[in-house]
């Protein structure tokens, strides 16, 4: 029996169709533009790097250092290498690689348990949650950092599964130095203490051959990254020495952030955690929450926790490996004060595979909330799809409806963005559209004919059509209508005079940083405390300026020119003096 190039995809050549469809997800939203501060930050590192030479410690926005290393900063640099210059694309790509290379070798790695089904809905689940997803296309070392941790992961679990610690597999330390080199000693700390307790409750080796076991890893993986960090050292000095002491331990262990000159910042409670781990996995968390009320409950015996570990003990060993690894993960990012919902994603893997047995298992025996969850996912798909060709079709004017139940600006710039993205009928707009349409009647078909299985698959393809909506129809019109490419644009066309001869105020305990701008102007914007010109021109945020007026009318004189006609990724407009030195 001949069957389809789909079925023939899926059963022959799993990990070439995930690789597609990771493509399919990523890649054609990855070269809009910037629009938030930390992309156009890692950006900038890479432009200095590609312009000076000094691919070991660049200086960037106002002659600061970045506040990473440059694992991610060398990727995008070498990308960009080809075309002569860095473009969102190329900085965004090393994300984008990432995430299909991780998806991938989670496949492979799961699918070797025998229960290939389980391991592709696992991946599947991965790639079309929020999180992940975000992650994936953008300019931000977290998706490159998690894609090196928990490969490394797997290989350390292969290491004891077929090796039994025995000869160390040179791809380990090569995989940790990336993750050294991505993010800094978390690289190599986070994956020891999961390795060091997933070997301790295996019963299987004594305490000290585990210590040496972790001592190799942990040498061997240090040793490349120990170079660039003495020769940082050597061009940085003790600045260098107090971000990296800052960056590394100050988050971790609540240390004094007087040496920098910001803030850590997002301080969390341990509830913050709890939050994001549940957005991160949207929607698949709303068809776990839905089956919840389903389930049978009995009270927990005299000896429920005893039980538990003998559940724990006896299930096989790389759901073990998974628990563990998804519980030492957020007890690890628990004890910062420092918390973002990018640190979890070295977990989300291992969760993955646990959703997907659970998942399962409701879809066999409590179909009724996988069916549930089916039509609330396409009632939101639909309704988004109804305002969205009422948009399209009809003079709507969206923000004046929504200015009636929110006074907060920001919200209705949003609206507006929105509102704008949808209006503007392109080739893309009406594929992605109609992939949504087929993805809703997809769904409507097999939930009448009640094969629980493909009501899951169908609702998995919705996500991915939803997805494709948010990032090809939604955010495009937002990232361009969020951008400060036009106004840095008309600072080159204006004032040409302006070419390396514009000025900030460093200082993110002050005044926010125009980090954006800077990735338009080319890398170009100089510190006014430290170069202390006789003239030029001075760039600053509009809810920044009566601050910098009061600080240093007294040493220049300020003459407005021009502002941005948005707000932009610092959610204020930027506005361009020229400035001249008092007494001139």
């Amino acid at each position: 029996m001949r069957t389809s190039a789909l079925q023939y995809l899926y059963l022959q050549k799993p990990i070439s169709s995930v690789i597609i469809v990771c493509a399919i997800a990523l890649l054609p939203w990855t070269g809009d533009d910037f629009y938030t501060k930390g992309e156009p930050r890692e950006a900038s590192v890479a432009i200095s790097m590609v312009e000076s030479g000094n691919w070991i410690l660049p200086r960037v926005y106002a002659n600061e250092f970045a506040y990473k290393p440059p694992m991610m900063h060398w990727l995008i640099a070498a990308f960009s290498l080809p075309q002569g210059h860095v473009s969102e694309f190329t900085s965004r790509l090393p994300s984008a690689l990432a995430q299909i290379i991780m998806i991938s070798f989670v496949l492979a790695f799961f699918g070797k348990r025998g229960r290939f089904q389980e391991a592709f809905i696992a991946t599947l689940l991965l790639l079309t949650c929020f999180e992940i997803h975000r992650a994936g296309i953008t300019a931000r070392v977290d998706m490159l950092l998690t894609m090196f941790t928990v490969l490394g992961l797997m290989q350390l679990y292969r290491w004891e599964n077929k090796l039994q610690l025995k000869g160390l597999p040179v791809l380990i330390p090569l995989l940790f130095s990336g993750a050294i080199l991505t993010k800094g000693p978390v690289g190599i700390i986070l994956p020891l203490f999961v390795y060091f307790v997933h070997l301790m409750l295996l019963r299987k080796y004594g305490f000290w051959k585990i210590i040496k076991a972790l001592l190799y890893v942990s040498v061997s993986s240090a040793f490349i990254p120990l170079i660039w960090y003495v020769a940082a050292y050597r061009q940085g000095g003790e600045e260098f020495l107090n971000l990296v002491m800052a960056e590394n331990f100050g988050r971790f262990f609540h240390l004094s952030e007087s040496a920098i000159n910001y803030d850590l910042g997002h301080k969390e409670g341990l509830h913050y955690n709890f939050i994001t781990m549940l957005s991160g996995f949207i929607p698949w968390t709303l068809l776990f929450v839905f089956s919840l009320f389903g389930l049978r409950y009995s009270r927990p015996g005299k000896n429920f926790l005893r039980n538990l570990w003998q559940r724990f003990r006896k299930t096989d060993k790389i759901k073990r490996f998974c628990i563990v690894a998804t519980v030492c993960i957020f007890i690890f990012y628990s004890i910062p004060s420092s918390k973002r919902s990018v640190y979890l994603m070295p977990a989300y893997p291992f969760i993955s595979l646990l959703l997907a047995q659970y998942i399962i298992y409701i879809t066999e025996n409590l179909a009724r909330a996988t069916r549930i969850f089916a039509y609330v996912l396409t009632s939101i798909a639909a309704s988004v799809v109804a305002i969205a060709l009422l948009i399209m079709c009809l003079p709507t004017d969206i923000p004046s409806f929504a200015a009636k139940f929110t006074n907060s600006q920001s919200t209705l710039v949003s609206v507006q963005q929105v509102s704008d993205s949808l209006s503007s009928l392109n080739i893309v707009s009406i594929i992605v559209i109609l992939l949504m349409i087929t993805a809703i009647g997809t769904v409507i078909y097999q939930l009448q004919k009640r094969i629980n299985i493909k009501i899951l698959y169908s609702t998995i393809l919705l996500t991915f059509c939803l997805n494709l909506f948010i990032d090809g129809v939604v955010m495009t019109g937002v990232r361009t209508n969020s951008s400060a490419r036009p106004f840095a644009e008309q600072i080159r066309r204006d004032y040409p005079d302006a070419k390396d001869n514009i000025f900030v105020l460093n200082n993110l305990r002050e005044y926010n940083n125009l980090y954006a701008m800077n990735y338009y102007l080319g890398n170009s914007l100089r510190d006014l405390d430290k170069s202390k010109p006789a003239s030029g021109y001075f760039l600053i945020t509009e809810r920044d300026i009566e601050k910098a007026l009061q600080n240093y009318s007294s040493q220049y004189s300020f003459e407005r020119l021009a502002n941005s006609d948005r707000q932009g990724d610092i959610r204020s407009r930027a506005v361009l003096f020229r400035i001249e030195k008092n007494g001139i």
